[in-house]
């Protein structure tokens, strides 16, 4: 069965999307699924979450025509690999911008990338800019993190309408798969009252499962693990869990 490739996007920062990408890749690939992570973000969040860096290549490379074969670092946890990022990769949204045909690197490198992995998870700096307009033109399928906060519909018409762009211009297989709640309080009104308007906004996009603030999953990226790995029962491992089990459902 052929893989999907899923572009984890929002273009507002602090929303989970590299601790999403992360523990869904580690679910999945502890679950024995062949998952990738390719990290687009300067940041390199990803990356260090996993307990690596980059040495040598990188995602940048892979957007300057770089064989996936080349760039793909084993991590230490089984079936998760990894396309690591480092802080050069801001220099080719530059990059990218003045080439013809620049929106298209990305999807043109991972072409072959679902025969071998039946999850690929590109982590997206939070903008709307070349390089996320790379990973929605290679991806299948957009997972939007939506924090639970006062402003967490700000902005999101705006990620809609570019990837309903992206859709009708590069890419017209792309679809939502799917709006994720994270850093839910459970105690506040505010939360619920946020959970409600997306769902209403969105409705059957929305996981059932929310992702909720914890501790443990803030502090795991220091550890150089995913949360899951860190304490997998946590409220955030077994949420993460749950969502991964709900996207193997979709997929």
């Amino acid at each position: 069965m052929p893989g999907h490739i899923y572009a984890i996007a929002n273009q507002k920062g602090g929303v989970g999307k590299t601790t999403t990408a992360i523990n869904l890749a580690a679910c999945l690939a502890e679950a024995g699924e062949p998952a990738l992570v390719v990290d687009l973000d300067p940041q390199a969040n990803a990356t260090s979450g996993l307990g690596e860096r980059a040495n040598g290549t990188s995602s940048y490379d892979l957007l300057d025509g770089a064989s996936l074969d080349d760039l793909i670092k084993r991590t230490r946890f089984a079936n998760l690999d990894l396309v690591p990022a480092k802080p050069d990769l801001a220099g080719a949204a530059v990059e990218l911008a003045q080439r013809t045909g620049g929106d298209r690197y990305l999807a043109d490198s991972l072409i072959e990338a679902t025969a071998r992995y039946h999850f690929v998870f590109l982590d997206c700096p939070p903008s709307l800019g070349p390089l996320t307009v790379n990973a929605l033109a290679a991806a299948d399928r957009v997972l939007v993190p939506v924090q639970a906060e006062y402003y967490a519909l700000e902005g999101l018409s705006q990620l809609m309408r570019s990837i309903e762009l992206v859709r009708r211009s590069l890419n017209p297989r792309l679809v939502i798969g799917g709006v994720l709640l994270t850093m839910v309080d459970g105690r506040t009104r505010l939360s619920a009252d946020v959970a409600a308007e997306v769902r209403r906004h969105f409705g059957e996009l929305v996981f059932k499962t929310t992702v909720p603030r914890s501790v443990r999953l803030a502090e795991a990226p220091s550890f150089g693990l995913p949360a899951i790995v860190h304490d997998r029962r946590s409220s955030g491992s077994e949420a993460y869990w749950k969502v991964a089990m709900e996207l193997v459902e979709r997929a």
